[in-house]
């Protein structure tokens, strides 16, 4: 038998797999339409286990075995995802819990961001909110959580991401944690500075305060000064506050410019971070379940079962959707070792049926899915 022969034969076992599969969609269709009228839910995890058991015990070989149970759990999640579709067509979708609002109400607003005055999530408030905003600070990032969550502030700034340092993983964690929602973001460019009492030169400093990140951050600069004491701070804009209180002309603080004209200090070096790109990501958080009705970025967290294919079936509900996906990232769950919740990014608008059919399949087969907020 030659090659061309053989390829004659898949083609036309192949036709044979089309029909096969587009007469099982129809029978599917069916069975969408009577769980629609008996509100029966589409995702049957017991049936689908037996019927892969079913399929692999008609096999004649180990390879075949794998290979079948594979192509049927693509098969069924196909069949999942055309009756959440039409589901949501008939109306069978539930309403998400979110209040589409042209705007946030921002002008009688009062906003809290962590850290002290002159911190890069100030100049992130600024930036999105305004210089004339009612605002205030906290020590700590939980401390901003529970300020919006109790109601004395009606958003909080927060910092989730940097360009160059990554995640800050006690967001996400808080996320989870708190009932409170993304509503927008802010990006900085971040550039430190090196500053000190006026009158000081490089030559007086012993020792630098900062922000073990923004240490890092200029790990290179600094590493030109091998006898200065590096001493980490909780935040940049405490480093440069403690060096205008200590009045201590050997001491220098590694900040943002904005920092330094607060607390009266002089700038001797700009820019001593390494990265000339270097930016930081600030999320608006709010206790309310809205979202701007232009929003175009959605995200949310949920749990997979802990078991083989479990994250590529969950994946595969944004592939189906044709949505772009843009950030995936994990964190462990808290008394469940190596297991892992997952964050992710994604294009669109709590409005859009796509999304909306996306979260059904997603809440039906996920573990704990949760919308972090639409902005």
């Amino acid at each position: 038998m030659d090659l061309l022969e053989l390829r004659t034969q898949l083609d036309e076992i192949d036709g044979k797999l089309v029909e096969l599969y587009e007469k099982r969609m129809a029978v599917c269709e069916n069975v969408a339409k009577y769980k629609i009228e008996t509100g029966k839910p589409v995702f049957d995890k017991a049936r689908e286990e037996e019927k892969i058991r079913k399929v692999k015990s008609l096999t004649h070989n180990e390879f075949n075995c794998h290979g079948v149970e594979e192509l049927f759990e693509q098969i069924m999640s196909m069949s999942r995802k055309l009756q959440y579709q039409l589901l949501s067509r008939h109306g069978g979708l539930n309403k998400l819990p979110f209040i589409g609002v042209d705007s946030l109400d921002a002008c009688r607003a009062r906003v809290v961001f962590q850290g002290a005055e002159g911190a890069y999530s100030q100049a992130a408030m600024h930036r999105y909110f305004g210089e004339e905003i009612d605002s205030f600070h906290v020590n700590t990032f939980r401390d901003a959580m529970i300020a919006i969550d109790e109601g004395s502030a009606d958003f909080a700034v927060l910092p989730i991401e940097n360009s160059t340092a990554g995640i800050v993983s006690e967001i996400y964690d808080l996320l989870v944690e708190f009932e409170n929602y993304i509503v927008g973001e802010q990006i900085i460019k971040i550039e430190h500075c090196l500053m000190a009492l006026p009158g000081t030169g490089l030559s007086d400093i012993r020792t630098v305060y900062s922000h073990p990140q923004s240490l890092m951050q200029s790990a290179r600069y600094l590493s030109a000064h091998p006898s200065w004491q590096q001493i980490s701070m909780q935040n940049n804009a405490f480093a440069a506050k403690k060096v205008a209180g200590d009045k201590d002309g050997t001491a220098a603080a590694i900040a943002s410019e904005y920092a330094a004209k607060l607390y009266g200090l002089h700038v001797l070096e700009k820019g001593v971070n390494h990265s000339s790109s270097n930016s930081t990501r600030f999320i608006i958080v709010t206790n309310q379940k809205i979202f701007r009705k232009d929003a175009k970025k959605v995200s949310i967290c949920f749990e997979v079962p802990h078991e083989s294919g479990s994250l590529y079936h969950m994946l595969s509900h944004f592939i189906y959707n044709n949505l772009n996906m843009n950030k995936i990232e994990s964190r462990p769950i808290e008394d469940r070792n190596w297991e892992y919740r997952f964050f992710i990014d994604f294009d669109g608008n709590l409005s859009d049926s796509s999304v909306k059919n996306a979260l059904r399949g997603l809440r039906e087969e996920a573990r704990n899915m949760k919308i972090l907020g639409n902005y």
